[in-house]
């Protein structure tokens, strides 16, 4: 079975307040946005993702969603359900998870839940039981509400899509709100899963600051540190920090000797305890002959957030007597930074001498250092 992820993100998000719809807002350094689609994404049964948002929020959309694979984005309409039919009529496959951006925190467990009954039936979609008293209530309380058998309903919510889509077709009522009023005023058969708490929407500021404060009590610091060395050889250019610092002498190396972006990407791997580079990118394999480090430092960069990492800092040392490299630092950090999906603030490049002293200081080749500070997320 072939599954898309859908994830809706049109909305304006007015309640929230701040200036900018809340699904670009960031919670634990990241958007909600990007939360919610590395959710999808990165579980192993999807095999695309694509996103739907608001007239003129593509640039806020692409920054929040830099360096993932989610497709061109889909313009949504002025309603949610219209989000969806906009999405519906854009994917393929056998199977799609609906999902509403404001709800940033999906645990893998649940895509499992959602996706196992659509053998048996045409949807299925997460609930949690109402365990709080219910009334009626104007401006004074009324009558009270049987709980019994109620449920909350989540999202993302699982659909075979060919059934969902001639859903919406013969929709004929008002504006649903999700995805299950629709399945089942067209006689769908639509599963009831587990839910899960961390599942809840952000709808106001105060949603905000719970989520910010759910998300910091299972967040674990964790600290990695890299090391690399390239001899010179040949003529210059050098490469370091993805930057062309001219030079009398090149670097020897199977790609590109960039010892900088080699030590961060050191650095990284062993924060996530992910292994070293060596092991995801080695000089045996000839796809990395002469290869750019960028790429290596953005494949990292990726598999870390897969894991639910948060990158929150990278501070490097060069070792070298020659090139000087101070005149090229800002736009190193830049460089960096814009691989890493990080503010430049959030990168560190220094330099210093050996005074004289061994392999760098007889002008033989350049070392880094490098360490890195990430948190990584609940749902690595």
């Amino acid at each position: 079975m072939t599954v898309t992820a859908l994830i809706v993100a049109a909305g304006k998000g007015e309640r929230l307040g701040g200036g900018i719809p809340k699904q670009y807002r960031e919670i634990g350094g990241k958007p909600v946005l990007r939360w919610a689609v590395e959710a999808l994404a990165s579980h192993p049964a999807v095999r695309e993702t694509r996103v739907v948002i608001g007239q003129g929020q593509q640039e806020n959309a692409a920054a929040a969603l830099r360096g993932l694979e989610v497709g061109d984005f889909l313009e949504g309409g002025a309603e949610r359900a219209d989000s969806v039919r906009a999405g519906l009529n854009a994917i393929s496959g056998d199977a799609v998870l609906v999902h509403d951006a404001a709800r940033p925190f999906c645990p893998p467990e649940v895509i499992d839940r959602l996706i196992a009954p659509l053998e048996f039936f045409d949807g299925a979609a997460p609930v949690l039981p109402v365990g709080d008293t219910l009334a009626r209530a104007t401006d004074k309380l009324g009558e009270a509400v049987d709980r019994s058998g109620l449920v909350r309903i989540q999202t993302p919510q699982a659909f075979r899509l060919d059934a969902l889509r001639s859903a919406y077709a013969a929709w004929q009522g008002q504006t649903p709100t999700d995805e299950t009023t629709v399945a089942r005023a067209a006689g769908l058969s639509v599963a009831a899963v587990a839910g899960d708490p961390a599942l809840e929407k952000l709808t106001t500021a105060d949603d905000l600051r719970r989520a910010e404060e759910w998300l910091a009590g299972r967040l674990t610091p964790r600290t990695g540190m890299g090391f690399d060395v390239h001899a010179f050889a040949g003529a210059g250019p050098v490469m370091l920090g993805g930057i062309s610092v001219p030079h009398s002498r090149g670097l020897a190396g199977h790609s590109d000797a960039d010892v900088v972006l080699h030590a961060i990407v050191d650095a990284l791997l062993g924060a996530a305890g992910l292994g070293d580079i060596g092991e995801h990118f080695p000089p045996s394999d000839p796809q990395w002959k002469g290869a750019p480090s960028d790429l290596f430092l953005g494949q990292t960069v990726r598999l870390l957030q897969s894991k639910g990492a948060i990158i929150d800092h990278v501070d490097c040392t060069i070792i070298a007597e020659e090139p000087k490299v101070g005149p090229h630092r800002l736009a190193m950090r830049e460089h960096i930074a814009d691989i890493a999906g990080l503010r430049p603030d959030q990168v560190s490049v220094k330099a210093t001498t050996s005074e004289g002293l061994g392999f760098t200081g007889r002008r033989e080749g350049i070392a880094a250092q490098a360490v890195a500070s990430i948190r990584m997320g609940p749902f690595a």
